[in-house]
């Protein structure tokens, strides 16, 4: 009997330094190179806006550009690889506290971040962004799609041109919508004129909605003219996708946020604005991802490149067609004579 324990007390000895030994095989995360996020990607933010992200190789560092929602592609304050996730910073200036001249006494520089991550073919992840007041994180999704580079510029003189299409009837709002159907319409139709005058009411905002044609398009030239006030500001998106930015600019330096631009991507070679109060010709062509603007009769943008959306693009796919729409949430605005003719291909 003594015997029979002493072997079960070998058995057991040995099986437990088997089970010790034992290792089961867990396959090893692919490590992700940086180079593996290089490119451009349109970005769909979950809530239903738009990004854009650029990242590239410069000498010893990584760089990015990147566009959130509306405003400008501006560079980002830092990219970097950490954990197989990309890593892109924006920074924001707080001032916590000012003095009796109203100057900064305490300034904090908030950062958000996007944490990317590889998926399959794209790239998909959060954006963080800190509470004001320190007391915690919101994180919104994102999903990113790579774009290949715009293909080389079309010879226009070569390009055939369909019908004309009258996009304005000067008698009433036929052929129009709002973008959104929840917010307050501030155009009218008088006089043969298309405007656009966003009241505000003291003591409570509201939200004007953009307008947009019911047709969409693929590749056109547009032909309009524009009358904007002083100091006011709108803009003209080609197939919800590009804005070419309409703006009292008259006499400002050279920008691209100036009258006729393609918003914080293209500058015009030249300023070509009048005066505020004045009708304006603008002449738009869009064509395999490559506009080319005529301002009041002088060539400002030349068949260059647009590498993606704008801000206030209504989607992120710059290869499907889209609606003409203006922007009515800024100021006031007049419009006359909309003619878009289609690219036949």
């Amino acid at each position: 009997m003594k015997a029979k324990f002493i072997y079960l007390g070998v058995v057991l000895a040995a099986l437990s330094l088997t089970s010790c030994n034992f290792k089961p095989k867990v396959a090893a995360a692919k490590k992700i190179e940086v180079n593996e996020f290089f490119g451009q990607w349109t970005i769909d933010i979950k809530g239903g806006s738009v990004g854009w992200l650029e990242v590239r190789q410069e000498k010893g560092y990584i760089d990015a550009d990147l566009l959130w929602g509306g405003g400008s592609v501006v560079p980002v304050a830092n990219v970097y690889l950490h954990n197989n996730s990309l890593i892109v910073e924006r920074g924001d200036k707080v001032i916590r506290t000012k003095n009796e001249k109203n100057e900064a006494l305490r300034s904090h520089q908030v950062t958000n971040w996007l944490e990317v991550k590889r998926q399959g073919d794209k790239i998909v992840g959060y954006i963080y962004n800190p509470h004001r007041d320190g007391t915690g994180v919101d994180s919104t999704a994102f999903s990113g799609t790579k774009l290949p580079a715009p293909p080389p510029a079309p010879d226009l003189s070569k390009v055939k041109f369909g019908t004309p299409t009258t996009l304005f009837n000067g008698k009433d709002l036929s052929g129009w919508k709002l973008i959104n159907d929840k917010q307050k319409n501030g155009f009218s139709v008088s006089n043969g004129l298309l405007s656009n005058d966003p009241v505000q009411v003291e003591g409570a905002h509201v939200s004007y909605g953009n307008l947009r044609t019911e047709q969409e398009f693929e590749d056109f030239n547009l032909k309009l003219e524009v009358n904007v006030p002083a100091g006011s500001n709108s803009g003209v998106y080609l197939r919800g996708m590009y804005e070419v930015q309409v703006v009292d600019s008259y006499k400002h330096e050279l920008d691209p946020h100036n009258m006729g631009a393609v918003y914080s991507r293209i500058t015009p070679t030249s300023a070509a604005e009048k005066p505020a109060g004045e009708w304006q010709s603008m002449d738009i062509t869009l064509c395999d991802r490559h506009a080319t603007v005529i301002l009041n009769g002088v060539k400002i943008i030349d068949n260059q490149p647009i590498f993606g959306p704008t801000g206030g693009a209504m989607k992120s796919d710059v290869f499907t067609p889209g609606p003409i729409y203006l922007q009515g949430d800024h100021g006031k605005v007049s419009y006359r004579n909309l003619v878009l003719t289609p690219i036949v291909k």
